[in-house]
C-alpha cells in the first residue's frame, strides 16, 4: 500500500473492448433475422393451410355444380330432340327453369288449351309456337343455348300462381343468368304473336338468331289459280264482247274495295298477326276492340272496314244524289240517306278512335 492512496479494488467493473462490444450486437441482430424468419414461415404456412382447406371444398362443390348442369342440359337435349316444346309442369319448371345452376335460356309460353278453357287465342299462338320452335331445332345453327318449353294451366297451375300469372297465352324469356326483367315478358297485345315476331324478340334478348321455315301452305296458290281461272273463264265466254273490260264502274269498285282493306288495316295484321279478339278469362268477357293505339285485333279490322264502307257508301248516295237525272224526290231520298249513312258510321268511328286515344277531346253525335 502506498502512502497517500487507498487499497486497490479487487472487484472493479471491467471495462468491455470495442471488438466485445461488436460481437454481441451481430449476435442480437442474427436472432432478430431468426425470429422474423421464423415469424413468416409460420404464417405463410398458416395461409397456405387455410387456402387448402377452403378450396377442397370449393373445388368439390364447383365439380357437383358442373355434374348438375351437365345432367340438366342433357335431359333437356333428350327431350328436345323428341319435341321441340318441352311440356312441362310445376317439378320440372322448378328444377330446370327457375333452379341454378342453369347456362342456358329458355323460352316458355304460358297457356290453356284443354277445350273446356275455349281459349282459341291459345291454339293460335301454339301453332306458331311450335313453327318457331321446330324452325329452330332443325336450323343448322341449333344449340343448347335456348330451349322452348309450354306450361298449360291444367298441368301446371302452381306455376301460374308462384308466378302471379293470370292471363294466358304468355311468353317469357328465363335468361341464362339472373331473372327475368320486364323486357323478357313478350307484349303479345302489341306485336301479335306470328312466330316472326317472337323470332324477332327472341333475338333481341338471347342474341339467337332464328330463321322461321313454316310449312308449305297451298292455299293462296289455289285461290289465286281459282280466281285466275274465273276471270279467263268470262273473258273466253264475253270473248265476242270485250267492253267490259273498259267498265268504269266495275274498275272503281275494285279499287275502292283494295283501299277499304288497306286503310282498314289488313296488312298490319298480315305482318304482325294479332289475334282475332280477346276473351277476359275471369269475366269471360269477349273484347273485339284494343284497348291500345298501338295495336289492334283482326276483328276490329273487319268492323273499321264496315265503318269506313258506311261512310263512302253514304257519299256516294250524295253524289248521285246531286249529279243524277232522276225526279226530285228519289234525290231527296238518296239525299237523306246518304246523310244518315255518313253520320252514323262516321260518329261510330270516331267512338272507336276515342276508345283507343284516351283523352280525346271531341266527339261527334253518338260517339
Amino acid at each position: 500500500m502506498r502512502e497517500g492512496k487507498g487499497p486497490a479494488c479487487l472487484f472493479s467493473r471491467p471495462t468491455l473492448r470495442p471488438r466485445q462490444r461488436k460481437v454481441s450486437l451481430t449476435e442480437g441482430r442474427q436472432a432478430n433475422m431468426a425470429a422474423r424468419r421464423w415469424f413468416w414461415c409460420v404464417s405463410v404456412t398458416m395461409v397456405v393451410a387455410l387456402l387448402l382447406i377452403y378450396e377442397i371444398p370449393s373445388a368439390s362443390a364447383q365439380r357437383k355444380k358442373e355434374m348438375v348442369l351437365s345432367e340438366k342440359v342433357s335431359q333437356l337435349m333428350e327431350w328436345t330432340n323428341k319435341r321441340p316444346v318441352i311440356r312441362m309442369n310445376g317439378d320440372k319448371f322448378r328444377r330446370l327453369v327457375k333452379a341454378p345452376p342453369r347456362n342456358y335460356s329458355v323460352i316458355v309460353m304460358f297457356t290453356a288449351l284443354q277445350l273446356h278453357r275455349q281459349c282459341v287465342v291459345c291454339k293460335q299462338a301454339d301453332e306458331e309456337f311450335q313453327i318457331l320452335a321446330n324452325s329452330w331445332r332443325y336450323s343448322s345453327a341449333f344449340t343448347n343455348r335456348i330451349f322452348f318449353a309450354m306450361v298449360d294451366f291444367d298441368e301446371g297451375s302452381d306455376v301460374f300462381q308462384m308466378l302471379n300469372m293470370n292471363s294466358a297465352p304468355t311468353f317469357i324469356n328465363f335468361p341464362a343468368k339472373g331473372k327475368p326483367k320486364r323486357g323478357d315478358t313478350y307484349e303479345l297485345q302489341v306485336r301479335g304473336f306470328s312466330a316472326e315476331q317472337i323470332a324477332r324478340w327472341i333475338a333481341d334478348r338471347t342474341d339467337v338468331n332464328i330463321r322461321v321455315i313454316r310449312p308449305p301452305n297451298y292455299a293462296g296458290p289455289l285461290m289465286l289459280g281459282l280466281l285466275l281461272a274465273v276471270i279467263g273463264g268470262l273473258v273466253y265466254l264475253r270473248r265476242s264482247n270485250m267492253e267490259f273490260l273498259f267498265n268504269k264502274t266495275g274498275w272503281a269498285f275494285a279499287a275502292l274495295c283494295f283501299v277499304l282493306a288497306m286503310t282498314s288495316g289488313q296488312m298490319w295484321n298480315h305482318i304482325r298477326g294479332p289475334p282475332y279478339a280477346h276473351k277476359n278469362p275471369h269475366t269471360g268477357h269477349v273484347n273485339y276492340i284494343h284497348g291500345s293505339s298501338q295495336a289492334q285485333f283482326v276483328a276490329e279490322t273487319h268492323i273499321v272496314l264496315l265503318f269506313n264502307g258506311g261512310v263512302t257508301l253514304g257519299m256516294v248516295l250524295l253524289c248521285e244524289a246531286a249529279t243524277s237525272d232522276m225526279d226530285i224526290g228519289k234525290r231527296k231520298i238518296m239525299c237523306m240517306a246518304g246523310i244518315g249513312l255518313v253520320v252514323l258510321f262516321f260518329s261510330w268511328m270516331l267512338s272507336i278512335f276515342r276508345s283507343k286515344y284516351h283523352g280525346y277531346p271531341y266527339s261527334f253525335l253518338m260517339s
